[in-house]
């Protein structure tokens, strides 16, 4: 029986350690947390899941709230401007193709770690930092990094190439909140997106949290503009209080509905700044020792296109196929890197378009193709699908020739 660690127990980390599991591998799984901590603490994301990662989740049979987490139907996305010097406002809505769910992973990653002890799995309770690392490896046939915060990751170097920021882009605060009042439409099951020139984006979706099901506000903030706030990082009460009063002036269509919002518990406050980084997948120790990095650990994005847990399901089940591939053959330096850059052929597009999204001022190709998208349903559906599988995004959006190409044509067909 091969000898696996796994040093972190998030998305990616829980994923594939429950996969190797099922698979009679021997696992020893690195968490810094136990899962009544985890339940417990504060919320660590808005995770949201689209259809091919959610599939993944249900082919390993992870699926364990199906009966519980709201299912979006679509999502409806303003923009609008009242300072502009001609004031102006646009909506659409459109459908998904599939479902899309969030779970806080407070609820997903405690019950995934009682699973894994549940089935015998080996949980050592601690802080993996780089001066112990050497000492889990050498007792592992394979040691796999999917600690994404923290000193470890920076074992793998960033990927300059790859790499287009080199700091955070948006400034975010996201609150879990419950008497959030529905407007008695479609749009109460949908995902919807407030965007404001001056300030960013508000983004509220459904969720299931640890007392049910809930709605979790994102407030995606562009640097020093007014929803850039939160260096006290306050209490969730005081913080979705605050937010609130922010929708008043740059979502009132929002500020509608959370005007009487209560935050779900007390930890129901997440604040933070991401750097959108690609690093190199291995990381050299010394002696002859690597480790592979996964998800987080070497491939990060901002949160704005939603993308960090649906990478992290690819990544885990990209891993294990890969493990399990290997058969008795050692993980080797080359394996390792050819195990990343296999998972990069996906993760490369999904990068691709967050730092896109990201860009400021915005790609006059991409203005252009968003504000088609509010006269043309086509796009409109088409782009909102596309955040289920981002390769799609390299065909009509990525490259201004393809995109303004696939505008006229859509254009000349009415």
């Amino acid at each position: 029986m091969r000898r696996i660690a796994i040093i972190g127990a998030g998305q990616a980390g829980l994923h594939l350690a429950l996969g190797l599991q099922a698979a009679d591998y021997d696992v020893t799984l690195v968490s810094e947390r136990t899962a009544e901590q985890i339940r417990e603490g504060r919320v660590t994301s808005t995770q949201l899941m689209f259809g091919p990662a959610l599939a993944l989740e249900r082919a390993a049979g992870l699926n364990l709230w199906d009966d519980a987490a709201p299912v979006m139907g679509g999502l409806e996305m303003s923009q609008w401007d009242p300072t502009a010097e001609a004031p102006w406002s646009a909506r659409f809505s459109t459908t998904y193709d599939a479902e899309v769910r969030s779970v806080d992973q407070r609820v997903k990653l405690s019950a995934w770690l009682e699973l894994f002890e549940a089935r015998g799995g080996r949980v050592e309770f601690r802080a993996a930092d780089a001066d112990d690392l050497a000492e889990t490896a050498a007792r592992h046939e394979l040691t796999v990094v999917a600690a994404g915060r923290g000193a470890l990751s920076s074992l793998f170097g960033r990927d300059e190439t790859r790499s287009v920021y080199d700091r955070p882009q948006r400034a975010l605060a996201a609150f879990y909140a419950w008497g959030v009042a529905p407007r008695g439409d479609e749009s109460d099951t949908y995902l919807r997106n407030t965007g404001m020139p001056s300030a960013g984006d508000a983004i509220a979706l459904q969720a299931l949290t640890v007392g049910g099901p809930c709605e979790v506000l994102l407030l995606e903030a562009k640097r020093k503009g007014p929803y850039d706030c939160w260096e006290d990082r306050p209490k969730p009460r005081e913080g979705l209080r605050r937010a609130v009063e922010l929708l008043r002036t740059y979502a009132p269509g929002e500020y509608e509905r959370f005007a009487g919002a209560e935050p779900t518990d007390e930890g129901a406050a997440l604040y933070g700044a991401i750097t959108p980084t690609v690093r190199h997948g291995v990381a050299a120790l010394g002696g002859g020792q690597y480790v592979l990095g996964m998800a987080d650990a070497v491939v990060v994005n901002d949160p704005i296109t939603g993308q960090g847990a649906n990478n992290a399901a690819r990544a885990a089940a990209a891993y294990l196929d890969a493990i399990v591939r290997r058969g008795e053959l050692p993980y080797d330096e080359r394996w390792m890197r050819g195990t990343f850059d296999a998972y990069w052929e996906h993760a490369r597009h999904v990068h691709a378009f967050t730092d896109l999204m990201l860009r400021q001022p915005p790609a006059e190709h991409l203005s252009r193709l968003l504000r088609a998208a509010f006269e043309f349903p086509e796009i409109a559906h088409r782009f909102v699908n596309g955040y289920a599988d981002p390769l799609d995004y390299h065909d009509w959006l990525i490259d201004p020739e393809r995109a303004d190409a696939y505008l006229a044509k859509v254009a000349g067909s009415r």
